[in-house]
């Protein structure tokens, strides 16, 4: 019974948290790509271990690695859900390791919207927008980042913690459009120099 209701609650749990990150991703100006959030997390691999260690005020991959020393379903799923910078490495033949590279910004801004919905899921009424920019701050994401990336997170992230979500949406949504208006524009002078 008690493994049941683990998993209901997970269930619960992870299901608010998409809902939470599609609503941001709309505000954001990419609510197609919001609904695919996360839906690794309903698959055996990272269920399982969701029921296993849920306790619901931690994510259970912490709760899995402080068990076995790692996460089986964080392996799986920073593997196959590109809004984690993690899933952003890639072999530098120059360094002879593995370095992190910049990440599109669609991802990044994925991103921004996921570390609020989990902030807001796991704090309640404890969160405030200040939070998401502590917890980039202390967990020391920043280091591990690529600096591009890296430095445009911090800066959103700044931006929600002074100005709050509303407003902080508003430009950053403002700005992303921007963004993708110069892409287009430059992949058409791409095409039509080709066709010349």
């Amino acid at each position: 019974y008690d493994a049941v209701m683990k998993l209901l609650q997970h269930l619960v749990t992870i299901t608010k948290h998409r809902h939470a990150v599609m609503k941001l991703c709309r505000k954001a100006g990419i609510g197609w790509q919001g609904l695919g959030h996360d839906l690794s997390k309903y698959g055996i691999t990272e269920l399982s271990t969701g029921a296993k260690y849920y306790t619901g005020d931690r994510s259970p991959n912490a709760a899995e690695r402080d068990e076995k020393g790692y996460s089986e379903a964080w392996l799986h799923h920073k593997g196959r859900n590109k809004h984690h910078f993690e899933y952003w490495y890639d072999y530098s033949e120059d360094e002879k390791k593995y370095l992190p590279v910049p990440m599109p910004m669609k991802y990044l801004l994925e991103s921004f919207c996921d570390r609020i919905a989990a902030s807001k899921i796991y704090l309640k009424d404890r969160y405030s927008d200040a939070y998401p920019l502590e917890y980039f701050l202390v967990k020391g994401d920043a280091e591990l980042m690529h600096a591009q990336s890296a430095g445009k997170m911090r800066s959103w992230l700044e931006l929600l913690a002074v100005k709050g979500e509303e407003e902080a949406f508003s430009i950053i949504r403002k700005e992303y459009m921007d963004y993708k208006k110069t892409i287009n524009k430059q992949l058409q002078t791409k095409r039509s120099e080709k066709r010349r």
